[in-house]
């Protein structure tokens, strides 16, 4: 899958899991925080796309996706994405929901 297209679906996949997603300009990383109550994931668009999935990977790996559909291409490249940037996800794919 195209880069372009995965960071399209791993957008969707924060939202799904009841985040918010901010673009914005600034020297920083990304990172997940809760403002006002709001679940947010800010990751830096001046950043390329392919650091952008990786911050994204990164959130998705520390929350719970047991509930929440994944098209197969999406958790095929997702679990490419944390295998390199080495990170586990809490939960075993096993128990992801295929439908």
């Amino acid at each position: 899958m195209k880069p372009d297209k995965l960071l399209l679906e791993l957008e969707q996949l924060l939202e799904q899991s009841g985040y918010r997603l901010r673009k914005e300009r600034g020297s920083f990383r990304g990172a997940d925080c809760i403002v006002e109550g709001d679940r947010l994931v800010i990751i830096n668009k001046n950043k390329p796309v392919e650091a952008q999935l990786g911050t994204i990977a990164k959130f998705l790996a520390q929350i719970s996706l047991a509930e929440t559909y994944i098209k197969p291409a999406v958790r095929k490249d997702l679990k490419k994405l944390w295998d390199k940037i080495a990170v586990t996800p809490i939960q075993n794919d096993d128990n992801w929901e295929l439908g």
